[in-house]
């Protein structure tokens, strides 16, 4: 018969858990140290954009820069604009941002601005405070802007009178078409039940 001492078992335990130790914190260095290779070298394919992290700052600037033209040229127009009751150089500007896609809606929209102009001598100046990208991916992105409108009328006098601003916040969505981002489509943001 063999006999088994207390103390020898003790040691085994002791002896197993401290290499199952050993064997867990390797396991979690080389994972630590995966990810962290992972993360630096893999750049942002995740999003479709290859590169590191400047690129995806990169494109992310870019799309707020578009956004924030948007709502600064689409927000922006005066009386001395007009040329036979029209603004071609507002629809210019305008159009140098948007899809093809948007343009029709646009050219809809801007009937009525041209109208306002024209028969009430209606003037708006934009200002855009901030702007982030929401989401972004290799031939999308949404931007949400805030800033302000402010309209002036003439008085009876003719001289423009403003009038307070108006804030609004708009959610720009922009699309990439032979690299270049376009606006495609904006719609307000509520502030939501409060």
């Amino acid at each position: 018969m063999t006999s088994s001492d207390p103390h020898d078992q003790t040691r085994r335990d002791t002896r197993l858990r401290r290499a199952l130790l050993v064997v867990l914190v390797v396991v979690l260095v080389a994972c630590v140290g995966v990810s962290a290779w992972l993360v630096t070298t893999r750049g942002a394919e995740a999003v479709g954009i290859d590169g590191g992290a400047s690129e995806v700052q990169s494109e992310r600037d870019a799309v707020m820069s578009q956004a924030r033209q948007f709502m600064l040229r689409l927000g922006t127009y005066d009386p001395e604009q007009l040329e036979e009751g029209e603004l071609p150089e507002y629809r210019e500007l305008v159009s140098e941002v948007i899809t093809p896609n948007f343009r029709p809606s646009f050219d809809r929209q801007v009937v009525a601005v041209e109208q306002l102009v024209a028969q009430a001598g209606v003037s708006r100046t934009a200002e855009v405070f901030s702007a982030g990208a929401a989401t972004l991916d290799s031939d999308s992105a949404t931007v949400l802007v805030a800033g302000t409108f402010t309209e002036s009328y003439p008085d009876r006098q003719g001289e423009m009178q403003p009038q307070d601003p108006v804030p609004f916040r708009m959610e720009v969505t922009l699309n990439r078409i032979d690299g270049e981002w376009l606006v495609d489509d904006f719609t307000p943001v509520s502030g939501g039940e409060q």
